[in-house]
């Protein structure tokens, strides 16, 4: 995890961090004190009761994503996103000051205001916040700054919760809340100042201010990529599960688990470090590119461990007082509760940094910031609907243990449904499974492989499963020419099914199939994207390169696009390659982790592709090891 930490000692990231960092733990310290002055001291404040108090202010606080949302990614598409972070912090200092006021005061209308403009200070923020990285990073640095990114606000969203109820406990607290929200507001101000600049990708840009109208054009730029439109759903619908749990929390310590107020921290804390922990795995988990096969392995954790986590709950607490965190810790069978708790985090982690991530990456960068922001409206929006159900169901007598167990399998409901709805998520998460539990990838060269645009990727076949190391090692969807005998195998057809895999027969064998393959090339190429062939035309009995068939000239001479030369070494004498006979015919010679290495040369231009040439590449990157 030493990579994307060392992004903390740039200036492209360590202000931007902290500036987000601050922000998030200031929105949560000055909610989180008014919600408990609110609690405890309801009586001079309003006739209100405190509950409703509090859905009022968490109301109060959310609506404002729903109003502004839209204009903030206009303007983070039309402005510096750097000098829009300053005046975001100049907000932030000047709702504070308001805040104080109403704290002295002693008027709710005022603080209720304060707490509005909380809300649209997040609002505003949040489009600029995940534009900005791609702007900033490199793509390979994505993954790790997102990681960075959701883990520190969610550690800034937990500490700011506490230190607001700390200080709300003092002797004039509402004094220390103003000043300590003054000085974290001023702090980030000054860390904003040390943003570097990130230009408007689209200054003509004409804002809408109708919300509405606005809002729907945002939906629709999101609508024009399948995979982004249904990404922003898997973050959504990850929103409300997770505040689903969380807002249970207090109830669930008390009534559940019979713990007091210092045991909501402890099952809090335990969420957010699993969180912490997950998010920060992403990078190393996906070796550094956006790995969106994380994404279904976070899925299923978050069902099993929802799931147990309603099984391991008790019908009740103990009876006596309520007792403390470290009194809690000695109940039989609350470690396997925090432990479910701490599992969920870990993989909400893989399950949100790879979607954010796969956002910024496949999102046009004209009107990046105006997807973040539709993400941030239906995030609202899934929240406001969960919480309406989960209030729904435990008011129809539902228990807190059983309303997790209900959610957890609507996970999978959702789940499955994403995933049919795109294969690409299940089919990087069976790539990624096999590939990462069977052999130990090193790769080489892979940004030699285009981010954008058609190529012909080429490369020596060595094993049956030289297509699914490839696909693991780029960040692009590769339609892979295969043997038409390849589909027959059950898991591997559904993977190359699933990824539009090109079926081909020698000429003698089916002339049709052998045409229809190359006509489903030429439409990709044309569309735009990666098509990969093994030259030798089956895999290798020995172990050597065989002479590459006529088949690539063809494709160049009909479509002239790059051809990206590629080698796979380590894989002569594994279960899956012909060293010993038939495939799989000895599978005790298995050896996990096996080391195999993909190297990747530089692309070679069409009028430049010759056979002789383009072996000779392949044989030169091999080198020694077969």
């Amino acid at each position: 995890m030493s990579g994307q930490f060392q992004l903390l000692k740039t200036r492209r990231f360590l202000p931007f961090f902290s500036t987000q960092f601050l922000g998030a733990f200031n929105d949560n310290l000055f909610k989180n004190a008014l919600i408990v002055l609110l609690t405890y001291q309801a009586a001079s404040w309003t006739t209100l009761k405190p509950e409703l108090l509090a859905n009022l202010a968490a109301g109060i606080f959310i609506l404002p994503f729903f109003l502004f949302s839209a204009t903030a990614g206009q303007l983070a598409d039309k402005y510096d996103k750097s000098k829009l972070s300053r005046l975001v912090k100049v907000l932030e200092i000047i709702i504070m000051l308001v805040a104080g006021v109403g704290f002295a005061m002693h008027s709710l209308a005022l603080l209720m205001t304060a707490l509005f403009l909380f809300g649209l200070h997040s609002t505003m923020f949040g489009p600029v916040k995940y534009a900005i990285l791609p702007q900033h990073l490199k793509v390979e640095e994505l993954v790790g700054g997102n990681a960075l990114v959701e883990a520190g606000t969610f550690v800034a969203i937990l500490i700011g919760t506490l230190t607001g109820g700390l200080l709300a406990g003092l002797p004039q607290g509402t004094v220390w809340i103003t000043i300590g929200g003054l000085l974290v507001a001023a702090a980030g101000y000054l860390t904003s100042r040390k943003i570097p600049a990130a230009p408007a990708p689209e200054p003509q840009l004409r804002v809408n201010l109708n919300p509405f109208v606005e809002t729907w054009r945002n939906i629709g730029f999101a609508r024009e990529n399948r995979t982004v439109l249904l990404s922003i759903l898997g973050i959504s619908w990850f929103w409300l599960y997770g505040a689903l749990f969380l807002a249970q929390f207090p109830a669930y310590s008390k009534n559940v688990l019979g713990g007091s107020e210092t045991a909501v921290t402890l099952l809090l804390a335990t969420f957010t470090i699993g969180i912490g922990v997950g998010s920060l795995l992403c990078e190393r988990l996906s070796a550094k590119q956006v790995e969106i096969g994380l994404v279904p392995f976070g899925s299923i954790g978050l069902t099993l461990f929802g799931l147990d986590l309603a099984w391991a709950s008790p019908a009740g607490p103990h009876g006596g007082e309520l007792l403390s965190a470290i009194a809690l810790l000695n109940i039989p069978g609350i470690w396997r509760i925090l432990f479910d708790l701490c599992a969920l985090g870990l993989f909400g982690g893989f399950f949100i940094v790879p979607l954010y991530a796969l956002i910024q990456l496949r999102s046009s960068a004209t009107h990046r910031a105006r997807i973040i922001a539709a993400n941030n409206i239906m995030n609202a929006l899934f929240m406001v609907v969960g919480a309406l159900a989960a209030a729904g169901l435990l008011s129809a007598g539902l228990s807190i243990p059983a309303l997790f167990g209900v959610a957890a399998v609507c996970n999978a409901v959702v789940a499955i449904y994403i995933y049919k709805l795109v294969p690409e998520f299940l089919v990087r998460f069976v790539v990624w499974i096999l590939v990462h539990s069977v052999y130990r990838l090193e790769k080489y060269g892979v940004e030699h492989i285009p981010d954008e645009g058609a190529a012909v990727l080429v490369c020596n076949h060595a094993s049956f499963v030289d297509a699914l190391i490839i696909a693991a090692a780029s960040r692009r969807p590769i339609r892979f020419v295969m043997g038409h005998h390849v589909f027959r195998w059950p898991i591997l057809s559904f993977v190359f099914k699933a990824s539009h895999a090109i079926p081909i027969a020698p000429e003698k064998e089916d002339a049709v199939l052998k045409q229809k393959a190359f006509d489903e090339v030429s439409q990709a190429l044309a569309a735009g994207e990666l098509v990969g062939i093994f030259p030798e035309g089956r895999v290798t009995s020995d172990g050597e390169i065989s002479a590459f068939r006529p088949g690539i000239a063809q494709i160049i001479a009909r479509d002239p696009v790059p051809v990206v030369p590629m080698v796979l070494s380590g894989l002569w004498g594994s279960i899956f390659s012909r060293a010993h006979g038939a495939v799989l015919s000895q599978p005790w010679r298995a050896r996990p982790f096996r080391k195999v290495v993909l190297k990747i040369g530089e692309p070679v231009a069409p009028e430049n592709v010759a056979l002789e040439s383009l072996q000779d590449e392949v044989t030169k990157l091999r080198g020694e090891m077969r």
